[in-house]
């Protein structure tokens, strides 16, 4: 049975709030939970049109909810630059047709999913035996997809820039997904890791709902890679990142989360790869 990696308490950025609150963990970066998954908001407060990006767009059925914190944060009729993916997942892309019909605006992901985000194929089955819980119980009935949202879609840059967000640059982490990526800047050490590791048990409907600060690697029922997983944990390891915002969980900061980070990357496989 794979087992969590737990963070002190001090190392979560901001405090325990409702899930209908955004949370601001720099001046430019906040996230915000809707249910069992985070949306992240990249740009300055105010910004207004064009000014700000969306990384990731949640579960089917949120895409007003994300409109107004945008809305709130940047401003009424403020439109992002573009949609950026950390990866195809039905719940990271569940209101990305809509939001992209609504703002007129491009989808940026890694070449590799394209073909989940095209109307060409569907992601493999999950597997509700593993890890336990109520939500790998029901992982069957979750949307594979595939998603088609084509008039938008482009490839990220093959050179590792992020349109529209200046001094970030995205980095390749399969393993949970074919064409997965992370984003990643120099400058202040912040990292939006979505699904590459999440600081929650995803498994389990108690901890996502008590959002305990526990290090994990992907969540195991929609993970189909565990080797490249790893190489991918690893990888963001080494960063030595100073603030996470994860896909699953509350946002991360400082020696502590580092410490639980280098733990989780050591032992990946005995602490977060399932048995069978």
């Amino acid at each position: 049975m794979a087992q969590q990696i737990p963070v002190d308490p001090d190392a979560v950025a901001g405090i325990d709030i409702p899930d209908e609150t955004t949370i601001e963990i720099a001046c430019d970066l906040a996230y915000r939970r809707l249910a069992m998954v985070n949306f992240v908001l990249v740009g300055r407060p105010g910004a207004g049109p064009g000014g700000w990006v969306l990384v990731d767009a949640g579960l089917g059925g949120t895409a007003a909810l994300i409109e107004a914190a945008a809305a709130a944060r940047f401003g009424q009729g403020a439109p992002p630059s573009a949609i950026v993916l950390t990866h195809g997942h039905f719940d990271h892309v569940g209101a990305l047709a809509a939001l992209a019909g609504r703002w007129g605006v491009p989808i940026y992901a890694h070449a590799l999913e394209l073909p989940y985000l095209n109307g060409r194929k569907a992601y493999p089955p999950p597997d509700p035996s593993v890890g336990g819980g109520l939500l790998a119980r029901i992982a069957a009935l979750y949307p594979r997809g595939p998603v088609d949202v084509r008039p938008h879609l482009r490839a990220l840059p093959d050179d590792g820039r992020v349109p529209g967000m200046p001094g970030w640059r995205w980095i390749h982490t399969p393993g949970h997904a074919p064409g997965h990526v992370s984003f990643w800047r120099d400058a202040d050490g912040a990292l939006i890791a979505g699904d590459a590791f999440i600081t929650t048990a995803q498994e389990s409907a108690y901890a996502v709902l008590t959002q305990a600060p526990e290090l994990h690697g992907p969540p195991m029922y929609f993970t189909p890679d565990w080797q490249a997983a790893a190489a991918s944990v690893r990888r963001l390891a080494a960063l030595a990142p100073e603030l996470v915002v994860t896909g699953h969980g509350r946002a991360m900061e400082g020696d502590k989360m580092r410490t639980a980070l280098g733990i989780l990357a050591r032992d990946f496989e005995q602490v977060a790869v399932p048995k069978h």
